[in-house]
């Protein structure tokens, strides 16, 4: 586990499973543009006619690489739309800072004070550490997200020394 201080931003990283040790306000979640990825696994009979499913699957239209549906419930779900599985590969590193930059603007408007997050573009992706923990920071620094007072940051439990050393790259105070 690594824990930085920003001005008045507790951001603590710990393997992806650990149960957070504060209450969070929301949950951000890795994303594609057809939501395929938080698609319920579970199979379901059908019901409708296979020709009116599949006529609506086709004239359903992509969420935009780089922003974030908001979806009710406690603690609130923010998906963060970072992959196009029509391209290869299927993220971008823009999307990922777009998305950032969104969540930022989510929590600043509703008021958010503590958020949950994967690295973006790591899930399903191949970001590096290092570099999603800039793409944070500069979402953090450009967000003004005031009330923002704790993130809890899941990563794979093989990557938490990288993203310790992304987060002293980046110029923030590491607590171990």
């Amino acid at each position: 586990m690594a824990a930085i201080s920003l001005p008045e931003i507790r951001l603590v990283a710990v393997p992806k499973g650990a149960r957070p040790v504060f209450f969070v306000d929301a949950v951000a979640a890795e994303e594609d543009t057809y939501l395929v990825l938080s698609a319920d696994p579970v199979v379901e009979e059908v019901t409708e006619e296979p020709e009116r499913l599949l006529s609506d699957a086709a004239a359903r239209i992509p969420l935009a690489p780089g922003t974030v549906l908001v979806r009710g419930g406690e603690p609130l779900e923010l998906l963060a739309v970072v992959h196009d599985l029509d391209q290869e590969p299927t993220w971008r590193e823009e999307w990922v800072a777009g998305a950032l930059d969104e969540i930022m603007r989510e929590v600043f408007e509703r008021g958010l004070g503590s958020l949950a997050m994967p690295m973006l573009g790591a899930v399903h992706g191949s970001l590096e550490g290092p570099r999603f923990v800039e793409l944070l920071a500069n979402a953090l620094e450009a967000g003004a997200a005031e009330s923002l007072k704790e993130l809890w940051l899941l990563v794979v439990p093989e990557r938490v020394e990288e993203v310790a050393l992304g987060l002293r790259e980046a110029g923030l105070d590491v607590v171990e």
